[in-house]
């Protein structure tokens, strides 16, 4: 499922609404790519392309964030969909867009830098 989870940004930036966050990889469906303790930067921008790495709200739970690889892509710009592929998709517990289909690219984010975490 590779579980992500916003870090709270409270910098004093005069915007209305920060267009970048950092997240944090829980668990393996995105193996080998991206590792459980491994921190993501990401940007809310554009269409989303084939191959890209994009972090968006869980269609079947809210409250929790996913990163996937980008499919094919339908549309372009914030009408945008696209199927949401694990590189993992035999980890446990695994969801993407062969449970719960495409996903909006509004409100999605674009990996843009990953930081490795300490692994055992």
């Amino acid at each position: 499922m590779a579980l992500t989870y916003p870090f709270t940004v409270r910098e004093n930036h005069g915007l209305g609404s920060w267009p970048l966050r950092r997240f944090r990889v829980v668990e393996e469906s995105m193996l080998p790519t991206l590792r459980p303790g491994d921190g993501l930067l990401a940007v809310r921008a554009g269409t989303p392309r084939t191959g890209q790495l994009r972090v968006f709200p869980d269609p079947t739970l809210p409250t929790r964030w996913l990163i996937k690889r980008v499919g094919t892509v339908r549309g372009r710009g914030r009408a945008a969909t696209f199927e949401a592929c694990s590189d993992n998709p035999h980890a446990p517990g695994v969801v993407d867009s062969r449970r719960f289909g495409w996903v909006p690219a509004a409100g999605s984010y674009r990996v843009v830098w990953t930081v490795r975490g300490t692994h055992s």
